[in-house]
């Protein structure tokens, strides 16, 4: 069983209606998931018993007729703990590392009922933009398998995009959420930082990780968000602002509304059959009876750069912990301390971390601290003030999730720079802690193209409004891939 035909309100109809039982449902999940998953690799690791497990008992306990997502399969980036169940960052450094304790987020689905399908393949520590820094598989793009899904939560994209589950929660420090969202063709939203706790997420920059959902609508976005958010004892950072209930607003009606097209999102170092995608995706706006104007960010060009300084910096700090002493990965034949030290990180660690790690090290070192990372945090908030400028006059800001269309496996990935830049439009709205969603607008080359909208900070609700009426309006939602004429 595929999810292409069904959103979260059909099937949670035939669960309440019984013409379908969670354990029949997780059967043919995994059904599906072992048939399809077999050419694209989204998955690392499987949860098959104890999910099957879970369906059964909630079959036998009924299916709550208020709660859209109980006895729905969910797909989890492995970056997020969840007991019992091995979680690995995609790096070799915790292969085996199998937590105590769930993550807040997972705690909220297994409360509600979801059906954790197990656990999405990503870049080691959510480090990269293509998935291809995964140390155990490369995941591939179900709309061209010789094409990359993004990243770093590739593999939840892929999975939703490929029909193997209906909803997948992914994070995103720089784009991670978004940029894959656009390369699948699905809904990826970042939600304003400490909309969503990240007790339990593991630790790449702890100013701008942000766990968010992924799916194949809006409206299923919107109730996938309204499970993990709000405030957390366990999470100093999460806020204490009332949630509302994402689903409200969606209407189909933004009439009046007023939205900005950075001048700067549209330039030459967008692909041209980007650019035309977006176009087109404006004047639908237009046509729905909102107003598009022209506006300027003149920071975010910089964004880029200060944030592989900021996150690198903070990196260099989270993963301090790991030292082949307290857990994860430990060389063998080591002579002292300072081998275990040296050589657990050398040979646990991949290539992106490293580069990272000490390119994090050395902008936090005392003699550069002032020149980099003091600097990168003024570009910060000239960044922040950009947006707040504009949303002086304006409702939310649109413009392409990524520069291009998903890339050739194998293209980029010896090139860091290149690699960097495809997050050049997502970055600036984790520097600014706002609130940021992709939804398919198109095709360019026959790949999706993502649009992104970015909105106020803890305002949401108006995203998925003008997502929820742009989506009503198109039929790219409904676009499915071809993985070998299955579907």
């Amino acid at each position: 069983m595929d999810f292409f035909n069904q959103d979260l309100t059909s099937l949670h109809s035939d669960l309440v209606a019984k013409k379908l039982s969670a354990e029949e449902l997780t059967k043919a999940t995994f059904a599906n998931l072992k048939q399809t998953d077999a050419k694209i690799d989204s998955f690392l690791n499987l949860n098959e018993d104890a999910a099957l497990a879970a369906a059964k008992a909630l079959d036998a306990k009924g299916i709550n007729a208020e709660n859209v997502l109980a006895g729905i399969p969910v797909g989890v980036k492995d970056n997020i703990v969840t007991k019992d169940l091995t979680t690995t960052a995609a790096s070799k450094m915790l292969e085996n590392f199998v937590p105590v304790y769930n993550a807040t987020v997972v705690d909220k689905m297994t409360q509600n009922d979801m059906i954790i399908v197990g656990k999405t393949n990503m870049d080691e520590f959510a480090m990269g933009g293509s998935t291809e820094n995964s140390a155990f598989k490369v995941t591939k793009n179900p709309w061209d398998v010789s094409r990359v899904p993004g990243g770093s939560s590739g593999g939840s994209a892929a999975a939703v995009a490929a029909g193997i589950v209906p909803v997948a929660y992914g994070s995103d420090t720089g784009g991670s959420i978004r940029q894959p969202a656009s390369f699948n063709g699905i809904v990826g939203m970042k939600p304003t930082y400490g909309r969503v706790s990240r007790w339990g997420l593991i630790a790449f920059g702890s100013s701008l990780d942000q766990i968010g959902p992924m799916t194949r609508t809006v409206k299923d976005n919107a109730a996938a968000l309204n499970l993990i958010a709000g405030n957390d004892v366990h999470d100093g950072t999460s806020s204490e602002r009332e949630v509302p209930d994402f689903t409200a607003g969606l209407t189909g009606d933004i009439k009046g509304m007023k939205i900005a097209l950075p001048k700067e999102y549209m330039d030459d170092g967008i692909d041209p059959k980007v650019r035309e995608v977006i176009k087109a995706a404006v004047k639908q706006f237009e046509d729905l009876g909102a107003t598009v104007e022209e506006v300027s960010l003149p920071h975010s060009r910089y964004g880029v750069s200060a944030y592989y300084i900021i996150a690198s910096s903070e990196a260099s700090s989270n993963l301090q912990r790991f030292d082949g002493i307290r857990y994860g990965f430990r060389a063998k034949d080591v002579k002292n301390l300072e081998d275990v030290y040296v050589r657990s990180r050398s040979e646990g660690f991949g290539d992106e971390v490293k580069r990272r790690i000490m390119l994090g090290t050395f902008s936090l070192s005392a003699g550069y601290y002032d020149a980099y990372f003091h600097k990168a945090g003024q570009v910060r908030t000239m960044i922040i003030n950009d947006f707040n400028k504009a949303f002086e006059d304006y409702d939310l800001i649109i413009g392409p999730t990524a520069p291009t269309p998903a890339f050739k496996i194998g293209d980029e990935i010896s090139d860091p720079i290149t690699m960097y830049m495809n997050d050049v439009l997502t970055i600036p709205v984790n520097l600014a802690g706002l609130p940021g969603m992709s939804i398919p607008a198109g095709f360019a080359d026959g790949m999706p193209v993502g649009l992104q909208l970015i909105g106020k900070s803890f305002d949401e609700s108006t995203l998925y409004k003008a997502g929820y009426a742009f989506e009503q309006a198109t039929d790219f939602h409904q676009a499915t891939p071809d993985l070998g004429g299955q579907h």
